[in-house]
Parts: C-alpha cells; sequence; structure tokens
C-alpha cells in the first residue's frame, strides 16, 4: 500500500492579518516530493493551519492511500483525534468557529481516513521548518487570495 506523510502548517501576520499555508507531501520510501503554498490577504491562524490540511487531502489522487498527517497545530490535531469534530457535527456546527473549512475537511477526510500525528512546531523538525517558510512566504506575496469564509467580528460565521 502507498504510503504518504502530510506536513502542514499555517502563518498570520496579526492574526486575523494576512496568511498563508504551507504543505510538504512526501511519498515514504521513494524520493518523491511535492510542496505547495498559498496566501490570503485576511484570516487568521486557525484558519491557515486547517486549509493546509484540507488542501492537501485534496491533492491526493492515489486511491487507497495509507495518509498520515503531521502538523503543529493542537487546533487541528485535537479535533480530529479527541473527536471535538464528532460533537461539533452532532450540533450542527452551531457556534463553531472555521465551519465553513470544518464542513469541507469532513468531505475529504470521509474518503481518505487520514491518520493525525501532532509534532511540536519551531523544534527543528525539518519538513514542519519547510512548510513553516513556505506559509509566512505566502503570506508576503503579492498574489494574495481573499479568504471568503474569513468573517472579522465576534467569532461569527455565516
Amino acid at each position: 500500500m502507498v504510503k504518504i506523510h502530510i506536513y502542514t502548517d499555517g502563518a498570520c501576520s496579526g492574526n486575523p492579518g494576512p496568511g498563508g499555508y504551507g504543505i510538504v507531501m512526501e511519498w515514504v520510501g521513494t524520493s518523491y516530493k511535492k510542496e505547495f503554498s498559498q496566501g490570503y490577504t485576511k484570516t487568521t491562524n486557525n484558519r491557515m493551519e486547517l486549509l493546509a490540511v484540507i488542501v492537501a487531502l485534496e491533492k491526493i489522487t492515489v486511491p487507497e492511500a495509507a495518509i498520515t498527517v503531521f502538523s503543529d497545530s493542537k487546533y487541528v490535531v485535537d479535533a480530529v483525534r479527541l473527536q471535538w469534530l464528532s460533537g461539533w457535527q452532532k450540533r450542527r456546527f452551531k457556534n463553531v468557529k472555521n465551519a465553513d473549512l470544518w464542513k469541507r475537511f469532513l468531505l475529504i477526510d470521509h474518503a481518505k481516513k487520514a491518520r493525525f500525528e501532532w509534532i511540536k512546531g519551531h523544534n527543528n523538525h525539518p519538513q514542519n521548518e519547510r512548510c513553516d517558510r513556505l506559509a509566512v512566504q505566502a503570506a508576503k506575496k503579492d498574489n494574495l487570495l481573499t479568504d471568503t469564509g474569513y468573517v472579522s467580528g465576534p467569532d461569527t460565521l455565516f
């Protein structure tokens, strides 16, 4: 079975502020690796952490791959591993931050069934450090996108 490791990170200059995500994807046992990043004009760090995971999972086209996501985001990893996400689903995401992204995550994760592992950020982990650099660089680029799901204000989403 194909094994894929996904490393992700999000960054934000200000929170909210310009932000970005970075992704490193590796096909375990080979030298095959891909990197992705994108920046947004105004967003939050948690949104970028979660969006990185979503985009990475959406890019996988290999059926039946064993996928492990490595993230330094306790928010993302705990939501999945501690089953916060299940509770949010049962409450139909009422009063849940980033509900738009969590719903998008559920659509892709259902098919991929990824395993999640937390890694300590800024701890000299090569792939995590690379993701951080990609995310920070993406947030500083000129071609920033609009995070249409981000809503300013007291944590209200449509």
